[in-house]
This record gives C-alpha cells, sequence and structure tokens, in this order.
C-alpha cells in the first residue's frame, strides 16, 4: 500500500510541475500571437496616445513576467480574470461553456468506449475474418480523415435529409432527449474519430495474450472462445487499453476545437475560437490552462489505473 501512495505522489508531483511549465508556455504563446487588443478595439483610425491609455487601462503595458505571476496566483485560486471583451469575470464566461463540453464529451465518450471495446473484442475473436478485415479498413479510414471532414460528410447524409440538426443548438433548459438530438452529430463525429484507436488498442493487446500458455490451457479444457477472451485475456490486457481509453477521453474534451465550431456547439472550444478572433487573452489563456488540465489529469488517472491493474509495473526491473 505505501508503495501505491508513494507512485501516487510522484505521479502528482509531475503533474504539477508539468502543468507550471504548460501554464508558462500558455501565457508566453498569447503574448505571440498577431495583433493588440488596443489596436483591434480602437479600429485603425486609433492614435498611439489613445493606444496607450488602452493598454494601461488593462494593465497590458506591464512587464511579461510581472503579469505570469499575477495572472498564475489568481488562476490558482479560481480567479482568471476579467474579459478584455465585454468585462465579464472569466470565471463566469467559461462555467456554462465548461459544462456544455463535458456534457459533449461525455455523450460521445458514452458511445465509443463501449463500442470500442465490443469490436475490438469480436475482432481478435474473428482474427484475420471477413469482420477483422472489414473492421480494421473502417478504423484506418476513420482515422485517416480530419475531424471537420467527418462532420462534414455526416452533415450531407444526415442533417441534409432532415434527420438530425447540422447546428447544435444547446441549453440548459433543454430536456435530456433534445439535447442528446441535437448533439448527436458532434457526438457521432467525435465516436467515430475516437473509436478506431481504442478498438486496435483492444484488438492488439487482447491478440498478444492469446498465444500465452494459460491461454492454451483455458482452451484445452473447452472453455468457449469468447468466454477465454472476457474473463482470461481481457482482464491481462487491461493496462494498454485503460492508457489508449484515457488518451481518447482527454482528446474528446481537449480536441472538440474543430467540432465545436463546425456544429457552432456552445462549448469551450468555440470560445476559445471565438476569444481568439477578439484577441480576448485572459479567455484564451484560461480556457487553454482548463484543457491542460484536464490532460494531465486524465493521464495521471490513467497511469494510475494501469499501474493497479498491473501490480508488476510497481517494482523496478
Amino acid at each position: 500500500m505505501a508503495n501505491i501512495w508513494r507512485m501516487l505522489a510522484q505521479r502528482l508531483g509531475l503533474g504539477l510541475v508539468t502543468l507550471f511549465v504548460i501554464s508558462l508556455l500558455i501565457f508566453g504563446a498569447a503574448e505571440l500571437l498577431p495583433g493588440d487588443f488596443a489596436q483591434a478595439v480602437l479600429g485603425q483610425s486609433a492614435t498611439e496616445e489613445t493606444v496607450a491609455a488602452i493598454r494601461a487601462e488593462y494593465g497590458l503595458d506591464r512587464p511579461f513576467h510581472t503579469r505570469y505571476v499575477d495572472w498564475l496566483g489568481s488562476a490558482l485560486q479560481g480567479d482568471f480574470g476579467q474579459s478584455l471583451a465585454n468585462r465579464k469575470p472569466v470565471a463566469d464566461m467559461i462555467g456554462d461553456r465548461l459544462a456544455n463540453t463535458l456534457f459533449l464529451a461525455l455523450y460521445a465518450a458514452a458511445i465509443a468506449v463501449p463500442l470500442s471495446l465490443m469490436l475490438g473484442i469480436l475482432a481478435a475473436l474473428f482474427r484475420n475474418s471477413i469482420f477483422d478485415r472489414s473492421v480494421n479498413a473502417l478504423a484506418l479510414t476513420s482515422i485517416s480523415f480530419p475531424e471537420f471532414f467527418v462532420a462534414y460528410i455526416l452533415i450531407l447524409w444526415l442533417a441534409q435529409s432532415g434527420l438530425f440538426p447540422s447546428i447544435s443548438r444547446f441549453s440548459v433548459d433543454l430536456p435530456l432527449g433534445q439535447k442528446l438530438y441535437n448533439t448527436f452529430l458532434p457526438a457521432l463525429t467525435l465516436t467515430l474519430v475516437v473509436t478506431a484507436h481504442m478498438m486496435r488498442m483492444t484488438r492488439a493487446a487482447i491478440i498478444n495474450l492469446l498465444a500465452s500458455p494459460y491461454i492454451e490451457m483455458a482452451r484445452l479444457k473447452g472453455m468457449p472462445p469468447f468466454r477465454v477472451i472476457t474473463r482470461h485475456a481481457l482482464p491481462n490486457a487491461l493496462a494498454p487499453i485503460i492508457n489508449v481509453i484515457a488518451l481518447n477521453l482527454a482528446y474528446l474534451i481537449t480536441g472538440v476545437v474543430v467540432v465545436e465550431v463546425v456544429f457552432v456547439y456552445p462549448g469551450l472550444g468555440q470560445l476559445m475560437v471565438d476569444s481568439v478572433a477578439k484577441r480576448d487573452i485572459p479567455v484564451v489563456q484560461a480556457v487553454a490552462l482548463i484543457f491542460a488540465a484536464a490532460y494531465v489529469l486524465l493521464n495521471l488517472t490513467a497511469d494510475v489505473l494501469s499501474t493497479l491493474t498491473n501490480p508488476r509495473l510497481m517494482h523496478r526491473r
């Protein structure tokens, strides 16, 4: 048990250091964005005096390290500052958007994870069959296409026919059934993108264990093939499967920018794109930091779960 807590503390410390480095990169990258907020607000007719006054009003004329330290200290307390575009607290702006993005990510995960596990198990069970080759071909096809292409194809096939809306209207007041209906196309887009990776990893991990002696022994005892895979092979293949699922769940949260823009979904990705266009730096920095924290947290969770499912990983060779 002590080894588990020590490993957890090490992973948590590494995650915090990683987040610190990422926060520095985020703040620096936001500074390198082309254009200037004061210039964008005042337009081409702005004078140097008015631009300097706007920059002084918002504290944009202070040194880089001073603004970074103030921003990081406030962010650790949950205060991401005030939006430059509409002068609202950034935390209030991203609250509902974060909930919308999490809803979409969980919706896609609820479809993608069981589907990928089932297809991976069946592909391993019927290895080299027509089913296995067809599933792998479809998986490689979905991996090869970018998200926006898959989204537009689904709009062409399913939205123009009137089956589903091409614009995902979403609000808290809508019933759950209406929310699921309105967000089906973006969720399906994300499902098609991430299912292939999880399915292929599940298939590869199970096939890698099928030649093990205990699997041969289970077969010699007359155990059905499906039970051999689900009861003996799958539990021992959980470590790599958990890792790839966690990485894809992180993508569902952090990689939704393109999908949200295509379907005009009111999530963090859409907010980030709008804020970049307005040069609203505090909002861009806050959203990017949330994405980074989600990615690091899910990777930390996957690392811990993989170690718990395979205790041999806790011992150094």
